[in-house]
């Protein structure tokens, strides 16, 4: 028995038609798990995209909120010295 020949087990039927079963099965098989790697693929890149998507909204709401903090110190140091002034006025 060679390397590829497929065992007589008892199955009715020559083993030309037993080998082309075993091929088609195969190939069934091999058709089904291309189809589940292309959903999983699939959903794996939207969830990729969705995430770039969100960082780059992260980098421009961080960029806002920094923006936001360097007014909200201008605005305290001009609270700062305008109630300086109102103090010395009212001295």
């Amino acid at each position: 028995m060679g390397a590829g020949a497929i065992p007589n087990i008892g199955f009715e039927g020559s083993r030309s038609r037993m080998k082309r079963h075993f091929t088609e099965e195969n190939m069934a098989k091999k058709s089904r798990l291309n189809s589940i790697a292309r959903t999983i693929g699939s959903a794996v890149g939207t969830a990729e995209n969705k995430a770039r998507k969100v960082a780059k909204a992260g980098v421009v709401a961080r960029k806002e909120l920094d923006d936001i903090a360097k007014e909200l110190d201008s605005l305290k140091r001009q609270l700062h010295k305008t109630t300086k002034r109102i103090q010395k006025a009212l001295a």
